[in-house]
């Protein structure tokens, strides 16, 4: 067992979840418009607001397929600027992140 599995176990809750709304928000996003022309304007104005929503949840998806693929090849929690260990509460915290605190300060 991996000293990552937790973590990994709930990226991969976190993923299922995240596919499972971004299914939905292109279901919706895939209905035909209505005949009337006010209710057209309205559904194009939400599908752009769910569009961007969309884009958001894509690049979670992304980020967290990213974080999996490091913990599969080995690379997880060692920062990808300095090449330090990233802390586990760091982590744990945001599993997705890339670079040791000191790293994502400086960057900011």
């Amino acid at each position: 067992m991996s000293e990552y599995s937790e973590i990994e176990a709930k990226l991969r809750t976190r993923l299922d979840d995240l596919l499972t709304r971004a299914e939905v928000i292109e279901d919706d996003l895939r209905h035909p418009l209505d005949d009337d022309w006010e209710e057209q304007a309205v559904d194009l104005a939400d599908d752009e607001a769910l569009e961007g929503v969309d884009d958001v949840l894509r690049a979670e998806i992304q980020q967290i397929r990213l974080a999996l693929l490091r913990i599969k090849n080995g690379t997880y929690g060692t920062c990808a600027k300095c090449g330090n260990e990233i802390r586990k509460e760091r982590l744990e915290a945001r599993p997705i992140a890339t670079r040791c605190i000191n790293c994502a300060s400086e960057a900011a």
